[in-house]
């Protein structure tokens, strides 16, 4: 693979899919410190990410020992389902099957949640925010450090797929310290389809070239499965809204 390619196939997929998560984890982030305290909230936040850390400086090296056909064949099968999970989801929601996500309705249901918890924060750490800031950015920086070790490791960039995430990360956080409410404008499904369209195209090249498949065009054949899975997603988005159950139309009202 062309260096080049190499770069922007592990950077635009990691920065777009840790985008998202950060704006889920940074509502409930904003949640917690206004309803139990920023204290909790930060320290709950900072070690989620030493967590997330220590496990990137254990995994990272060890995926180096394996055969790069191994990775590509286990790796590649991995983002294929985890770009068609993404995908599925952002599929419904765009033909309208499922509801839009709204980061504004999560923030305000995760402070309802939080307030009810408990009556009033202890002098010393708050417990029940250090742990929904622990649990909620744990969780999305998991997906984030799977994206990035798998992709980074897999195109032989580990590190462009780290500044990828590293920059939607200070994007992120920046917005949501300057704003200090979720970032609700940002187009989140949107988001998610594109993800789930690279991830899958970039898993099936790469869970290919494990096997042996000898791609048309090399490198170029990425663009074409970029293609082929967005053409496929656009046909299944209007498919799905003519399979919406249509509501009667009222009759009109005669004026006798």
């Amino acid at each position: 693979m062309h260096p080049m390619t190499q770069v922007w196939t592990a950077t635009l997929p990691a920065f777009l899919a840790s985008t998202v998560e950060f704006v889920e984890a940074l509502t409930v982030v904003l949640a917690v410190g206004i309803t139990r305290g920023w204290r909790s909230a930060l320290i709950g936040s900072a070690a989620a990410i030493a967590l997330l850390g220590l496990l990137v400086l254990i995994f990272g090296p060890l995926l180096s020992r394996f055969p790069i056909t191994w990775l590509q064949i286990a790796v590649g099968w991995l983002l294929i389902l985890f770009g068609m999970r993404w995908l599925r989801k952002a599929i419904l929601r765009a033909s309208g099957a499922i509801d839009m996500h709204d980061e504004t309705s999560a923030f305000e249901q995760g402070k309802r949640e939080l307030q009810a918890a408990n009556g009033r924060s202890p002098r010393g750490l708050d417990v029940i925010g250090f742990l929904a800031s622990f649990k909620s950015v744990t969780l999305e920086g998991l997906e984030v450090v799977f994206i990035v070790i798998a992709v980074g490791a897999t195109a032989n960039a580990l590190i462009p797929a780290s500044v990828g995430a590293a920059v939607a990360g200070v994007l992120v956080v920046t917005a949501g310290a300057v704003l200090q409410r979720p970032l609700s404008h940002v187009p989140e499904n949107g988001l998610k389809f594109a993800v789930g369209i690279l991830l899958s195209a970039f898993g099936t090249f790469w869970f290919g070239e494990g096997l042996g498949l000898k791609w048309i065009g090399e490198d170029v054949a990425i663009v074409g499965l970029i293609v082929g899975y967005l053409f496929t997603s656009l046909v299944t988005i209007a498919l799905c809204r003519r399979s919406q159950p249509r509501l009667p139309s009222k009759a009109p009202v005669s004026a006798t």
